[in-house]
């Protein structure tokens, strides 16, 4: 498979996550009560269910925005962003929760929701005249990224999380596929990388396809008290199984530090 051909199953999967991203883009009026202490908080149950969830408009104010993180543009998600439970399928129950979280499904019951879109500015690159192949591969050669926020009452953001890990963990290899709509895909591999950030924070380089066609995707999620921010970012300019990208550490840092 040639250029044009791996832009465009890049193109695709990356359309179908960009309604991502992992944590209940949904929101609800009632959240799980009982859970992890936050910091200075409490311990033991006291503490635990003392942890009230911030609503929306205290997540919006959390939330990052335009001239937050140097190099990319920050713009708010809209309703043909996120994905309903019903619009995505997986074929492995264990496998849900990250499946969910690739396209921004609705996991648990949140107060509150934010979401942004991050997309980093072309980097400018010297190429030789005529170099066509570098000057195409440098343009797209920047990071996108849906960012979410989901509050929870008590215990709820520290269950989220850890639902995650053992989601991911049941299905690192193997492979699985899901589908939204008319798209269908599958993931070939997830294997965990190094991260800090929030109370805890763990990330995953996600796969889809094999060969030529695959496509390298990053998921990050941090917990900071009742709140987990999730992170899905892609690179156009990285396809095959031997290519990766970055993870958007700005971002990642620059999201936290508005968390407080």
């Amino acid at each position: 498979m040639r250029a044009t051909a791996v832009r465009r199953t890049a193109l695709a999967a990356s359309a179908a996550c960009l309604a991502l991203l992992a944590t209940a883009c949904g929101g609800s009026d009632s959240g799980d009560k009982g859970g992890s202490a936050a910091p200075g908080s409490q311990g033991g149950d006291a503490g635990k269910s003392a942890i009230k969830a911030l609503t929306t408009a205290e997540l919006e104010k959390a939330s990052l925005e335009q001239g937050d993180v140097d190099g990319y543009k920050v713009s708010r998600t809209g309703p043909e962003d996120i994905a309903s439970p019903e619009a995505v399928t997986v074929d492995k129950k264990e496998c849900e929760p990250v499946g969910f979280a690739f396209y921004g499904v609705k996991r648990g019951t949140p107060v509150g929701n934010a979401g942004r879109k991050v997309v980093e500015e072309p980097k400018k690159k010297k190429t030789a005249p005529g170099d066509l192949k570098d000057a195409m591969t440098g343009a797209l050669d920047m990071t996108s990224s849906l960012v979410t926020l989901a509050s929870y009452d008590g215990d709820g953001a520290e269950k989220n999380l850890a639902e995650l890990r053992e989601s991911a963990a049941a299905c690192a290899t193997g492979g699985f596929g899901l589908s939204m709509k008319d798209t269908k895909q599958t993931i070939t591999s997830i294997t965990e990388e190094k991260v800090t950030g929030g109370d805890e924070a763990v990330a995953w380089r996600v796969q889809m396809g094999k060969g030529e066609s695959a496509v390298p995707f990053k998921l990050v999620v941090l917990r900071k008290g009742g709140t987990v921010a999730t992170f899905f970012s892609f690179n156009l300019g990285a396809t095959g199984e031997k290519s990766d990208f970055d993870k958007p550490t700005a971002v990642i840092d620059a999201q936290d530090g508005k968390l407080g």
